[in-house]
């Protein structure tokens, strides 16, 4: 069977180099939230396909680039 490389793209945020800014969850509601201190929380750390864009738009707003996409490693 042939190797194949998952599509399945996953959402990370640094807490120590986030800084609370918020337009991640403003451009990414679907997925992330902002607790009482304006954090950020992740719902779901899977994107869907459906959101790729949508997050990373999220992670390029990123002021202190603490939002990542990658893949999960296996």
């Amino acid at each position: 069977m042939p190797f194949t490389r998952s599509r399945e793209l996953t959402l990370r945020i640094d807490r120590i180099a986030c800084e609370g800014h918020g337009a991640c969850a403003e451009l990414l509601p679907e997925l992330l939230s902002l607790d009482e201190w304006g954090y950020p929380i992740v719902h779901s750390a899977t994107v869907p396909a459906e959101l790729s864009a949508h997050a990373k738009r999220a992670v390029a707003a990123c002021p202190v680039l603490a939002l990542r996409m990658d893949r999960p490693t296996r």
